[in-house]
């Protein structure tokens, strides 16, 4: 049973490949998910606070004029809260390149337009092999029209692939009141793939010490009916590829990503439950599925489950909606 897959151009030996996650930051941890059968490699992101702060300090010690930067530096993260510093990151994508063979695709994190795009390009020369951008922004301001929101990520993806020559992902948010004439428009911006979606962080509070809580739960099998949704829609109706991530505990999400049309799926939380060769354990049922079903390859049943293909085509629309109530008793 033959696992091959294309995505943005690449050549994946795995469907599966293994999102931006702290697991990453380790070349030998990047070693042991090639072992394991991962298509790929997304590293951990590299965030425009972390370069805008290192750029203000550098600037800070330069100048002999003002403390203006000094007082700059106070409006990001402190550089400890990222795990290693820009040039860090670069080396680790030399790094991982020497040791492995699959695809290594750097992780552009942001929410402008600014210098931070520039590193797409040093990126790009410490051999990555793609990137991600992943636009991960929460418009609060109410002044912030829909459309200037969509704007923002629009004119992220024209300057980044203004900057390389290799493929661009983008991966964005489900709340786009128009979200299939917004895949669009990313796709004519020049997006070579959408990675749906991004999961958003949500505060809970302690009643108890009034403060905000920030841990961090990871994903569940059922949060994937949204990306489910979307990519089953749009399959077939965008020329650039599809991967979906958010609930991949299992070969049973990766199989029905695939059937819905995504290239690839994406996955960290099952790996961080399960350890990296779990990866192997996903592949493997994988392929007993498509045994099982009689299927050769991937291509012979990616799609077969999205609206373009299904006979009921409706099905993901209202009138799924309507049989859905009605079956509640």
């Amino acid at each position: 049973m033959k696992l091959q897959t294309t995505y943005m151009g690449l050549n994946l030996n795995s469907p599966i490949i293994v999102s931006a996650c702290t697991l990453s930051e380790q070349i030998d941890n990047i070693v042991r998910m090639e072992d394991n059968g991962a298509g790929a490699v997304v590293l951990f992101s590299l965030f425009e606070e972390q370069i805008r702060k290192e750029e203000a300090r550098f600037k800070n010690v330069v100048s002999t004029t003002t403390n203006s930067f000094a007082e700059a530096t106070d409006y990001f993260p402190d550089l400890e809260d990222f795990s290693v510093g820009t040039d860090e990151y670069l080396e680790h994508i030399r790094k991982a390149k020497q040791r492995v063979k699959i695809p290594i695709i750097g992780s552009l994190n942001g929410i402008t337009n600014e210098g931070w795009i520039d590193y797409s390009s040093m990126m790009e020369q410490a051999g990555a092999d793609g990137i991600e951008v992943n636009i991960f922004f929460i418009p609060g301001d109410i002044n912030l029209s829909s459309s200037a929101v969509e704007h923002r990520y629009l004119n992220i993806i024209e300057a980044i692939k203004q900057n390389v020559k290799i493929p661009v992902a983008v991966k964005l948010n489900p709340y786009f009141s128009a979200m299939g004439n917004m895949a669009l428009r990313m796709k004519n911006a020049g997006a070579d793939a959408l990675v749906l979606f991004n999961r958003f962080y949500q505060p809970d509070f302690d009643i108890n010490e009034l403060e905000i809580k920030t841990d961090l739960k990871f994903s569940e099998s059922n949060e994937i009916r949204l990306p489910l949704l979307w990519i089953g829609l749009l399959y077939g109706k965008l020329k650039l590829s599809l991967a979906a991530t958010t609930g991949v505990q299992s070969a049973v999400e990766v199989i029905k990503y695939i059937l819905a049309g995504a290239d690839v799926v994406m996955t960290a939380s099952t790996l961080y439950k399960n350890d990296i060769p779990y990866l192997k354990k996903m592949n493997k049922e994988v392929q007993d599925w498509m045994y099982m079903m009689g299927f050769e390859s991937l291509g012979a049943f990616k799609g077969s489950m999205s609206q373009q293909n299904i006979s009921d085509p409706t099905a993901y629309e209202r009138a799924n909606y309507i049989k859905i109530l009605e079956g509640v008793r």
